[in-house]
């Protein structure tokens, strides 16, 4: 019953009442201002924003996913991969009831399979660490949340990252109220001696570098690979400024030729936190990534435990677990294996090599040395990964896109969405994984022919 002589709304002080959504038919609309302010930030529509550019486009030959070939990919080889996993369990001693029960309900939320994903990180990387300290998560991208909640302890705390980056890491941290700190990569990747500037940087400004985000192979978006010497400066840096470093690998075991040593196979001082998928070597359905945190947490009480038994608490309040039959299918894999990955992506490194190659090629041939210099054009010749990128005159921007999309026939990403600080405004990205050879060359001729039209069009406006 509304009080006699007091407008509605109104308080009994006088003041407002408390602020009413507004409505649209009935129904309450919430405000953009009322949500967190990570949902906001531009870094969030990348993907939905790529996504749309190829459904309004069906028939453009894209560069835009990053995505395996699916040709690697077998449906019923699932079912054996589940298969040999019960059967494992069966001859480890485990009943009927219990197979049934792994499978079936709720596990643990550090994983079902830890031994597996830890013996063939052993054998495949080099990287030997006790089960205990790995969490299976629901891919790479829960173990990047779990890794930055439990490291980001305080709005002093920020992260470091490279620029161009992964927006997958930047969108998490913004959603964590992170702060994000940008690195620019050099022609030839990340430079340690720009990191140990932006650390003493952020020291100044009273603010404590927490971890550095990095994909030392093949990286997203610049399909750089960090050199040895540069990974030992790197962990030798961590060591001395107390960071921490994320070390995210997804293309290192489908790429062709010798690999660098990972960094947490070079980690003495626990300072890498391997953040790891089965998405591109086995198949991206089973969702299905891993966290290695071997580092050691000294409790309250005394007690010590390991980082992974952290983000496992973190993990039980977010997925609860990761689903057992998607553990299952891959730990099958592993089991077929013997734990070796590297064998199960041989011939799809292979393949990735190749189509890589015919990119390279393809970029020879319809930009020759005169073209080339006339048009404005380079690019980078990553040894593997799905990616490279071309530098070009004109503003590479989503307008662009759209025209290359519309006019042409050919989708790619423009780099700037790569840029946590701006920049990338003249480079775009090409994803060559998901493509055959004559969709890469029909792709680049029509590429060809949109940066021709780009640059011709700003020289007519006087650009």
């Amino acid at each position: 019953m509304r009080t006699r002589g007091r407008a509605p709304g109104a308080t009994k002080g006088g003041g407002a009442g408390p602020v009413r959504a507004p409505r649209t038919g009935g129904a309450a609309v919430l405000r953009m201002t009322d949500l967190h302010r990570g949902v906001a930030d531009p870094v969030m529509d990348t993907m939905n924003f790529l996504n749309e550019v190829t459904l309004h486009h069906p028939e453009a030959i894209s560069f835009g996913p990053g995505r395996p070939h699916e040709d690697f990919f077998d449906t019923e080889q699932i079912f054996a991969h589940v298969r040999r996993f019960l059967d494992h369990l069966a001859a480890q001693g485990r009943s009927p009831a219990e197979v049934r029960s792994a499978m079936c309900q709720y596990g643990p939320s550090a994983g079902l399979i830890r031994e597996l994903v830890a013996d063939s990180l052993r054998v495949d990387e080099d990287i030997d660490v006790p089960a205990e300290s790995v969490v299976v998560t629901v891919g790479c991208q829960e173990a990047m949340f779990l890794a930055l909640r439990a490291l980001i302890s305080g709005p002093d705390d920020v992260l470091l990252v490279s620029s161009p980056c992964y927006v997958g890491i930047t969108g998490a941290a913004r959603l964590l109220d992170a702060e994000v700190v940008a690195v620019e990569e050099r022609a030839d990747g990340l430079s340690c001696a720009d990191v140990e500037a932006a650390v003493l940087a952020e020291r100044l400004r009273g603010r404590r570098p927490r971890a550095l985000y990095v994909i030392p192979d093949h990286s997203n978006p610049s399909g750089v690979t960090m050199p040895l010497e540069t990974r030992r400066e790197l962990l030798a840096l961590a060591d001395r400024f107390d960071l921490y470093i994320l070390e995210d690998s997804p293309y290192r075991l489908v790429s062709p030729g010798a690999r660098v040593p990972a960094l947490k196979a070079l980690d003495r001082g626990r300072r890498v936190i391997h953040l790891g998928s089965y998405a591109k070597s086995l198949f991206p359905g089973a969702r299905v990534g891993y966290a290695v945190a071997d580092q050691t947490v000294s409790r309250a009480d005394g007690t010590t435990g390991l980082l992974a038994d952290e983000l496992a608490k973190i993990k039980s309040m977010i997925t609860v677990n990761t689903s057992p039959l998607s553990q299952a299918a891959v730990a099958g894999a592993l089991l077929a294996s013997r734990g070796r990955v590297s064998e199960l992506t041989e011939e799809a490194a292979a393949h990735y090599g190749r189509t890589m190659r015919a990119a390279l090629r393809a970029l020879e041939r319809e930009f020759p040395a005169e073209r080339r210099s006339r048009l404005g054009v380079s690019w980078n010749a990553p040894g593997g990964g799905f990616f490279l990128t071309l530098r070009v005159a004109f503003r590479a921007d989503d307008a662009a896109l759209g025209r290359s999309a519309r006019d042409f026939g050919v989708i790619w990403t423009p780099m700037s969405h790569f840029h946590p600080d701006g920049g990338g405004d003249h480079t775009i990205r090409l994803s060559t994984s998901y493509l055959t050879h004559a969709d890469v060359e029909e792709g680049l001729r029509r590429l060809a022919d949109f940066i021709e039209s780009e640059v011709a069009a700003a020289q007519r406006r006087g650009c």
